[in-house]
């Protein structure tokens, strides 16, 4: 199974959601399947997402789109993403 585990930093977590849950759809056809979304005790506009990924070409293609860029904006994301692609054995 692959995964993805991304961090964000946000300005506001509900204006963030907002624009995250509005790509929901864009996600899904990209091979990304949201399976957790945390946010920090000690900063609630730290966000971790894990998603489950179908298709690894997809999903990179997706979290590298130039369309990404402005998404990040309107979201209010305050710094790059960390993203991680990972498996389990």
């Amino acid at each position: 199974m692959k995964y993805m585990l991304c961090r964000n930093k946000v300005a506001d977590f509900g204006a963030w959601k907002d624009v995250f849950d509005s790509h929901a759809e864009a996600q899904r056809q990209s091979g990304l399947h949201l399976k957790n979304l945390w946010r920090g005790l000690d900063d609630p506009n730290e966000v971790f997402m894990l998603f489950e990924v179908t298709d690894i070409e997809k999903a990179r293609s997706f979290v590298s789109s130039p369309k990404v860029p402005e998404a990040q904006r309107q979201s209010g994301l305050l710094q790059k993403p960390q993203i991680y692609f990972m498996h389990s054995d």
